[in-house]
């Protein structure tokens, strides 16, 4: 495994990161136990990096995963917190659920804001200066779909890291196209902030072509790390011979189904026209994906504006 240093942080991560979106309540719904021997699966074999936030409630699997490892692991979370009293909330929240006094990476989880995060958020943001001037939290840092948020990021003090979405398809990303944010995510690494990077495989619709997905962004100059969301012990096998450099063999999907992420899904129903099958209908103003009719074609995933359409 790989190793990079993080801006100037002064961590340094493994390559593969551990996303813990699609293991929790969100997306697959695994139970705590099985979570958790996923996560120590990884860290046994040289990951030391976890991606994780308050909204995705997965902080017990790290936990149980990280005390039974007993060493140290690098975390990041996020929080949506607006003022500061609500980001304080979090960051003790954070604290208390992960049963540790210090987090080393806590983001504003702004997926679909744009630069105007930075004044919509002030309390939330200040919060998390103070808390790293106090030495509870080691950098501050903003998720982000946004090129312009990236940008925005790049340029000012306060802000540590950056964890932007890049793919090779450019799926996901808002107001702008995928070399724009490779633009972005170059003028971050330029001003010195540490970056890593999310959606590499665009929610799990680019799995077919796994390899030259990764490749792609593996390949973007500056970058400490890739976020890999894994539901299994066989992905995180998977995951660790590809970015060990050995040989993979065929992905399996034969588990795999698409889900809905109901809380940016805005129910305007053009997956439903996209689905040939029958497989989507809009509910009380949320899209719904029939498993027994989806043939996990993918066409939904391709005309969802809001990037709302997962493989898990």
């Amino acid at each position: 495994m790989e190793y990079r240093q993080l801006g100037q942080t002064g961590m340094r991560v493994s390559e593969l990161c551990f996303g813990a979106l699609p293991i929790g309540p969100r997306q697959k719904n695994l139970p705590v136990d099985t979570c958790a021997g996923i996560i120590k699966r990884a860290l046994s074999a040289g990951v030391n990096f976890i991606d994780t936030a308050q909204s995705y409630e997965t902080y017990e699997p790290i936990r149980r995963a990280v005390q039974d490892y007993g060493r140290e692991v690098i975390i990041a979370t996020k929080s949506m917190a607006k003022t500061y009293e609500e980001m304080e909330r979090a960051i003790t929240e954070a604290r208390e659920q992960l049963e540790a006094d210090y987090i080393h990476i806590f983001h504003l989880h702004a997926a679909r804001a744009t630069e105007q995060v930075f004044s919509e958020r002030a309390g939330a943001l200040r919060c998390l200066v103070e808390a790293r001037e106090k030495g509870i939290i080691g950098a501050v840092g903003l998720a982000t779909h946004s090129v312009a948020a990236v940008k925005k990021a790049a340029t000012m003090k306060e802000i540590d890291v950056i964890f932007p979405l890049l793919n090779m398809k450019g799926m996901g990303i808002v107001d702008g196209t995928r070399e724009e944010m490779l633009a972005a995510v170059y003028e971050a690494v330029a001003a010195g902030k540490g970056v890593y990077l999310m959606k590499a495989l665009a929610g799990g619709n680019l799995l077919d072509c796994y390899q030259e997905a990764m490749n792609f962004v593996r390949r973007v100059p500056g970058i400490a790390a890739i976020a890999v969301g894994m539901v299994s012990e066989a992905e995180v096998d998977y995951n660790l011979r590809f970015f060990n450099n050995t040989a993979v063999g065929e992905i399996q999907r034969s588990n795999k189904e698409f889900r809905i992420v109901e809380s940016i899904c805005k129910g305007d129903g053009v997956c439903q026209d996209a689905c040939a099958n029958g497989a989507i209908t809009v509910v009380d103003g949320k899209a719904r994906i029939n498993a027994g009719k989806c043939i996990l074609c993918g066409y939904c995933t391709e005309v969802c504006p809001q990037f709302a359409i997962r493989l898990v």
